[in-house]
């Protein structure tokens, strides 16, 4: 029963997950995404601890898979923000070099 409960409780996530996220203008979409990196930062040290405590094979692959992918989502985001902000300090510097 508790594999039913932990599902639902993931499918609940995924669906308020989207819903918040569709809905949120594209101006504060990257102030989003930079939360959801660190977010991830979170949930990727969590991963670590749960893989380190499995105790059987399928255990662990899982607990891998959700490393890597916890590890890929905080480097993209992190990523994607620096960009990001990188766009803005550039039209900064333009504009004040036009005066």
């Amino acid at each position: 029963m508790d594999g039913f409960v932990t599902l639902y409780i993931f499918i609940l996530a995924a669906i308020t997950g989207y819903e918040i996220t569709s809905k949120a203008p594209s101006k504060l979409h990257t102030a989003l995404m930079s939360g959801a990196s660190l977010i991830n930062a979170i949930v990727l040290i969590g991963a670590m601890i749960v893989m380190g405590q499995a105790e059987t094979t399928i255990e662990t692959m899982i607990g891998f898979m959700a490393v890597m992918l916890a590890a890929a989502n905080a480097v993209g985001g992190y990523l994607m923000s620096a960009d990001i902000f990188k766009l803005f300090t550039n039209s900064d510097k333009s504009e004040g070099g036009r005066q």
